[in-house]
């Protein structure tokens, strides 16, 4: 089993109202990763997510392409520590 991968992420475009938490939520679910999503300020959608190396990089290919109606501009991302005793992927308001 490969280590533990968290990244920080936030999308800048048109991705708010478009159900992007859910979209990402979705993703991230069927992949069995775990952290969480939210809408920022400014009208950008923000978040952390962990797992594997491979199933992280899936979820932020899908992000970066974003949900039917999303228009994704840019993916900041950054590395972070891994967090202990996360279960799921939650939609944060």
């Amino acid at each position: 089993m490969s280590m533990s991968k968290r990244v920080a992420f936030r999308v800048h475009g048109e991705v708010q109202g478009v159900s992007f938490r859910y979209f990402t939520k979705e993703k991230a679910t069927s992949y069995s990763l775990t952290g969480w999503v939210k809408n920022a300020a400014n009208g950008k959608v923000e978040g952390e997510v962990q797992g594997s190396e491979e199933d992280v990089q899936k979820l932020l290919k899908d992000i970066d392409k974003g949900p039917t109606h999303a228009h994704v501009v840019r993916v900041d991302k950054s590395d972070l520590d891994p967090v202990d005793g996360e279960s799921k992927f939650e939609v944060r308001q």
